[in-house]
């Protein structure tokens, strides 16, 4: 087949990630796959024998340079193609086009559509919290919908998609290493210090791990790590004041351990991978760290988690909530904070703020014994902190609380879940496997759909107060109680 992938940048990242594997497993199966971007890569080499094509307007709003039009960059896709075939594409195939990132491509995809067949993957979707990248206007209709998890391709089909037109894509893990022969000195989180990576809950752990004052253990010394910085002016702030808190009280916590490191050497370095993350698209730091034969372990997110169960994946070293006790909480604010942040979310998005909300909020936040730390908001998190660092009991009652906490001051990994989820992540998420799944959607989506999604009945799937997080929110979206 000749394949046209789609994306706004080949930045490193996730979605660059997916673009790049995706190629390379279809150019292996023998089809002949044009990549198309609004930015070149920055490394290169990666894209070696893919050559992708530069489409300037295709770059997020804010990258830009010079003024383009929606007819624009519908001239320069066209012309792309018809400089590689002299012709369009079997398929094309666009990442991530329903969050507003360019505001040219909505309307770009309305007349592709019109031309021959499209898929549209879905890594992310603005109805999840994320008014600031909410499209304005409709999403195309009868073209064919990806997504890459059960939970998206659920909550799609209930707002209008049919199971011909929609179709669930997972990703291919890559097989990492790790460097042997290092001192085991970590429990590593390799993400970037982003606030819905949770990074306050990092600090909270790195109480109770191995080697730490007041954990209980006698082990030697460990850290909880954190790899890499914000890159955005709306993350750094809150960032940095983690950073400040850590040095502050002398906690054993590091940051930006991957910046002077090799990759390889940085996971040498751990005993578990962890993470504290609240919301994931995929969700690949559940994946990845087996390969390295290395267990992911902390905060279990179930709607990710639960397709990598079904594919034979056991997280026996994770917790589904950190339970504070409502007594260090003052629930009462913490739901005022919340009323008022999900208010501001349903005005970003033009909604009416639901009647039902208060009712759900007061069974949310009132009368319950604990409370999880990841729905905080930092000042509440940061007040816990001070408060499980300087007093022994409060530190031993979260401890009793949880019983992964219970369990962390002498942790020892299992080799043999550790095998079992190497062999099974390598089995479920392979090129091979992946690519099978990847192919057969095309195959699908070469015939006709009429289909069309129902913005509203989306927004009503995915503003669900009950999976609501004071940290789910972006910090410019928050003064207004939006989401990033």
């Amino acid at each position: 087949m000749r394949i046209a992938l789609v994306h706004y940048h080949l930045r490193p990242g996730g979605v660059t990630q997916v673009v790049l594997h995706q190629a390379r497993a279809l150019l292996e199966a023998g089809d002949d796959v044009l990549v198309l971007s609004g930015e070149a890569p920055r490394y290169a080499g990666e894209w070696a024998g893919i050559n992708p094509t530069l489409i300037p307007a295709l770059h997020y709003d804010r990258c830009r340079s010079g003024r383009f039009s929606r007819a624009d960059l519908v001239r320069d896709l066209e012309g792309a193609f018809q400089a590689r075939w002299r012709g369009r594409p079997d398929i094309v195939h666009i990442h991530n086009p329903l969050i507003r990132k360019n505001s040219l491509l909505m309307g770009a995809l309305k007349i592709l559509t019109r031309n021959g067949p499209l898929l549209l993957q879905n890594h992310d979707l603005a109805e999840d919290f994320r008014p600031d990248v909410y499209p304005g206007e409709e999403y195309p209709e009868n073209c064919h919908y990806g997504v890459i998890n059960s939970r998206d391709y659920r909550f799609l089909l209930e707002a209008g998609l049919n199971t011909e037109g929609l179709h669930l894509i997972p990703n291919e893990v890559r097989s990492l290493t790790a460097s042997s022969g290092l001192p085991k000195t970590r429990y590593l989180y390799p993400v970037r210090g982003i606030r819905r990576k949770n990074v306050g809950e990092l600090l909270l752990l790195s109480l109770y791990i191995p080697g730490a004052p007041g954990s209980g253990s006698g082990a030697e010394k460990t850290s909880a790590a954190l790899t890499l910085p914000p890159t955005t002016d709306q993350d750094g702030p809150i960032y940095r004041r983690w950073k400040a808190l850590a040095a502050e009280l002398e906690l054993p916590a590091e940051f930006e351990t991957g910046a002077a490191a090799s990759f390889a050497d940085t996971l040498g370095t751990a005993r578990a991978v962890i993470s504290t993350s609240i919301k994931e698209g995929f969700g690949f730091s559940f994946l990845e760290p087996w390969t390295a034969g290395l267990a992911a372990a902390g905060r279990r997110l179930d709607y990710v988690c639960r397709d990598f169960e079904a594919a034979g994946i056991h997280f026996d070293f994770s917790y589904n909530a950190l339970n504070i006790p409502v007594e260090y909480v003052e629930p009462e604010t913490l739901r005022k904070k919340a009323g008022a942040a999900l208010a501001g979310v349903y005005a970003a998005f033009g909604k009416e703020t639901p009647s039902s909300l208060a009712t759900v909020l007061d069974s949310v936040f009132l009368g319950r014994d604990f409370f999880d730390f990841g729905i905080m908001d930092e000042d509440t998190q940061e007040r816990i902190i001070r408060m499980a660092v300087s007093i022994g009991q409060v530190r031993d009652r979260i401890r009793k609380a949880n019983p992964f906490l219970e369990a962390l001051g002498d942790w020892r990994d299992d080799p043999g879940v550790v095998e079992a989820n190497r062999r099974a992540v390598e089995t479920a998420y392979s090129r091979e496997r992946t690519g099978t799944i990847l192919r057969n959607a095309y195959r699908k989506s070469l015939q006709p759909v009429r289909q069309r999604l129902s913005r509203s009945r989306l927004l009503d799937l995915y503003l669900d107060p009950r999976r609501f997080s004071l940290i789910g929110v972006s910090p410019p979206a928050l003064e207004t109680e939006g989401q990033q």
